[in-house]
């Protein structure tokens, strides 16, 4: 299985942190967001990460250079104008291949072992999500989750995490423009009935504001977190 780590943004929310520098390059106890990423996959023993960029995305190359510091091989998909995160996938379907893939989205920090997402078997499904509890600034959630189906009403809301597996038709199929947004495809998945699910329990932290990166590091920090 291959990855791709979403590392297009701009980070609006994040300035003036991202005014000289991409989101993803911003440190979590002492390390850059997608370095914490990478040296994940490569525990996990993935081989190949496909990395898309746009704003500031030399920057990302000139730090993470071919993978081979984590003995793997990082694919850059260059986008120019951000494509949004459905289409910036699709144009990265030449480097991802045939088989299910995972997607991590940069702005993210969590503890999950990517070994248990590396090893996972869609089945019948077309996706599957890591859903965890509703964070304070998301507490209308997202999606429900039941008997490990992923459903867009019919009980209490989840988070959608920012990681999940697609097979790559769902991005040939599906018709879009260049610049498509994620969400509006995986609700159409979604009320067919065609993607799975899961919650995590662990540690897990969506960080676009400066605020949630101080409380973060604070945390970490205050729990003598190891990677």
């Amino acid at each position: 299985m291959k990855a791709m780590i979403l590392a297009a943004g701009k980070g609006e929310r994040m300035r003036p942190l991202t005014d000289q520098i991409p989101k993803p390059l911003l440190e979590v106890a002492g390390k850059p967001l997608i370095v914490w990423h990478i040296e994940k996959l490569a525990k996990a023993h993935f081989k190949e990460v496909v990395i898309n960029h746009a704003y500031l995305g030399e920057m990302i190359e000139s730090y993470l250079g071919n993978g081979s510091k984590w003995s793997l091989k990082i694919h850059y998909s260059r986008e120019g104008t951000p494509l949004e995160t459905a289409g910036g996938i699709k144009k990265a379907l030449t480097f991802l291949g045939d088989e299910p893939f995972l997607v991590v989205n940069a702005d993210i920090f969590t503890d999950l072992d990517y070994i248990v997402l590396k090893n996972m078997n869609l089945d019948k499904f077309k996706g599957h999500l890591i859903m965890v509890k509703n964070p304070p600034h998301h507490m209308q959630g997202d999606f429900v989750l039941k008997d490990n189906i992923i459903a867009l009403e019919g009980g209490n809301k989840l988070t959608f995490s920012g990681l999940a597996i697609y097979r790559p038709e769902i991005f040939e199929e599906i018709e879009m423009e260049p610049v498509a947004k994620l969400a509006p495809i995986l609700k159409k998945l979604i009320d067919a009935g065609s993607v799975s699910g899961e919650e995590y329990h662990g540690i897990w932290c969506d960080i676009g504001t400066p605020k949630r990166l101080e409380e973060i590091n604070f945390f970490l920090k205050n729990n003598n977190f190891k990677s």
